[in-house]
């Protein structure tokens, strides 16, 4: 993407912040961000900020792509207030999206999750049976469909990607977003400090880790091939949080021990594996990661070395 006027909403966040900075190299990129988790401390001044959230009207959607990340992004914030994860997830999507139509902007890529596939130890395509089995999952799922509607009734392009679980670590945009970070972060930070990193039951969960770098190329080459429809961004690869640590200790020369508790989310709707299936992906745009999983963990653990 070159030359172009750009809109990234939650755009001083984790992963907004390093999209917006990765665009703005050859773009004109507006961040949007109310800074409930994102901070313009983020941002490099290339970009410029404005603070204001997806529900709010005259948002600067006079561009020539948007990228929708704003959300409340877990399932704590929306167990929290149901209903005010409605209205930023799904009110706020439809706001954001319409006032682009309006002014002319025909291309939308947006963040949904992979926690719709459930649990899965195989590759999830984007082809199997999703649902939501929580308020975060409902309101990603309605993103979804009313991506559907845009592109169908509108003839807009609307490429609904879904984030397996994306990671920096704290010597990047990802710090601020403290208890909410990915485990990498969290648990890298703990083990260097001496700390005992808490994991939730016996520790055999699996997770999809994709670096942000890799999501920050996916969701670009979406908006350059003006996608339209679902789409997966993952490795292809998973592995158990107990790995992790160990992976992680091995790395920093360190031998903490993890501490295990019970696991305080409801197993009816803790995800325990995914992993994921991004052929689609890679068929539609060439994309395939360039971080493994090591060379990802060398990443994150270099500054504290």
């Amino acid at each position: 993407m070159e030359n172009k006027r750009v809109l990234v909403t939650g755009g001083a966040g984790f992963i907004g912040s390093n999209l917006a900075n990765y665009l703005a190299t050859d773009n004109e990129v507006v961040a949007v961000d109310d800074c409930y988790l994102g901070t313009p401390e983020n941002l490099d001044s290339s970009v410029e900020f404005v603070e204001a959230s997806a529900l709010d009207d005259d948002l600067p959607t006079d561009v020539d792509a948007v990228f929708h990340l704003a959300a409340l992004s877990s399932y704590t914030m929306h167990e929290g207030d149901p209903v005010a994860g409605a209205r930023v997830n799904v009110e706020g999507f439809v706001n954001v999206v319409n006032q682009a139509r309006l002014d002319g902007c025909d291309t939308v890529v947006y963040a949904s999750t992979s926690s719709i596939y459930g649990n899965r130890t195989e590759p999830s395509p984007e082809s199997m049976s999703v649902s939501a089995r929580t308020g975060y999952e409902a309101s990603k799922l309605a993103r979804e469909r009313y991506g559907e509607y845009f592109s169908h009734h509108y003839g807009m392009t609307l490429a609904s990607m879904r984030f397996f679980s994306v990671y920096q670590g704290y010597g990047g945009a990802e710090e601020h977003k403290g208890e909410y970070a990915n485990l990498i972060a969290q648990f890298a930070d703990d083990i260097a400090n001496g700390e005992a990193p808490v994991i939730y039951g016996d520790g055999t969960q699996t997770r999809d880790f994709t670096h942000v770098s890799d999501i920050v190329r996916g969701l670009e080459l979406a908006a350059d091939h003006e996608l339209d429809g679902i789409y997966n961004l993952g490795t292809g690869e998973s592995y158990t949080t107990n790995t992790l640590v160990e992976k992680l200790n091995q790395t920093l020369g360190t031998s903490v021990e993890p501490e295990y508790i019970e696991n305080p989310i409801s197993e009816d709707v803790y995800v325990h594996d995914t992993m994921a299936d991004s052929s689609k992906m890679k068929a539609e745009t060439g994309w395939e990661p360039a971080i493994t999983f090591e060379k990802g963990l060398g990443l994150v653990c270099a500054q504290y070395q």
